[in-house]
């Protein structure tokens, strides 16, 4: 029997497009995905009204949980969507679906294969990348060299919110990370090839959403500030 999958949606604010981006992702699940599956919406600290859309979802469709955390931060909410499921495959996409969702039958057959770690990438061979800005290229690709020359790792492309692992795997580690926010991506990989786990980095393809919530300076400041801390504690 395949492994069980757990697919949270983290969401902040997302009441204009959850339900339907949801249904979509649904959707595709029970066309494409032939193993027991559930879709997790990790709401965490919206001011609108997110969290009662989630629960109209939760009561419609079956396959589907709400969890709720009173302070936001995406990576927060990732570790109690892990801490409280029973599957044996975590992943995790942004809500907006840039990345397209096609590509999950080939991440699940990574992992099935071994892997510990798969991820989506927009920066190696093969990816494709529509509608993003010159200024969003170049930082999301200095950001790649300033934190593989910082912690000397392998993996290209930290930020990509589309990623699938072993449940031994994240458990190994996640107590480790300490990051409650968007730099959680990143050290949680970090952490992953510390404790020689395997990554595999897949290219994608990845469709800008023009009404993306990431701040962009707030998050490069917080995003240094990450690096930082975990070049004291590797040099430590």
């Amino acid at each position: 029997m395949k492994s069980s999958l757990d697919v949270v949606l983290p969401v902040y604010n997302e009441s204009k497009s959850l339900m339907s981006n949801f249904e979509k992702l649904y959707k595709f699940m029970e066309l494409k995905v032939e193993r027991d599956w559930i879709i997790t919406i990790a709401e965490n600290g919206s001011s609108d009204n997110t969290l009662d859309i989630a629960k109209k979802i939760q009561s419609k469709y079956k396959k589907s949980r709400v969890i709720s955390n009173e302070n936001p931060g995406k990576g927060l909410a990732l570790k109690n969507a892990w801490l409280t499921s029973n599957a044996e495959i975590f992943a995790y996409m942004d809500l907006d679906l840039s990345t397209d969702i096609e590509i999950i039958p080939e991440f699940l057959n990574r992992i099935d294969e071994g892997q510990d770690f798969v991820i989506g990438s927009r920066l190696i061979k093969g990816a494709k990348v529509i509608g993003r800005s010159l200024k969003r290229e170049v930082i999301s690709r200095s950001y790649s060299k300033i934190f593989r020359f910082f912690l000397s790792v392998d993996f290209y492309d930290a930020q990509c919110g589309f990623k699938f692992a072993k449940k031994e795997s994240v458990i190994k580690i996640l107590d480790d990370c300490k990051d409650e926010g968007w730099f959680f991506d990143t050290e949680i990989l970090y952490k992953a090839e510390k404790n020689n786990l395997s990554i595999c980095e897949l290219p994608v393809t990845w469709i800008d959403d023009p009404d993306t919530k990431v701040n962009i300076i707030s998050t490069i400041i917080k995003d240094l500030m990450g690096l930082v801390r975990l070049r004291l504690e590797k040099n430590g």
